[in-house]
């Protein structure tokens, strides 16, 4: 199980790195692609939680991909 942050990269374009890792192990130029690798790349790994941030850095979505299981599963309020 792996944990992923999508950033902005300083290069231009949106990274995809890897919980505790200091090299990107992917960058997209939109954001949403960026998302949808790090959630492969989590899936790949038996799931994990993907963590979205917005240009400031602060996270704007946190995503569990399965199979892993989210202890604290939040009751979304908007589907």
């Amino acid at each position: 199980m792996s944990n992923y942050h999508v950033t902005k990269n300083p290069g231009g374009g949106w990274k995809v790195l890897k919980a505790g890792s200091e090299r990107a192990s992917s960058i997209e130029n939109i954001q949403r692609k960026a998302e949808q690798e790090a959630k492969r790349l989590a899936g790949n790994t038996r799931g994990g939680e993907v963590r979205i941030h917005r240009p400031d850095g602060t996270i704007r979505d946190s995503d569990t991909v399965k199979p892993a299981n989210d202890p604290c599963p939040p009751k979304d309020l908007k589907y």
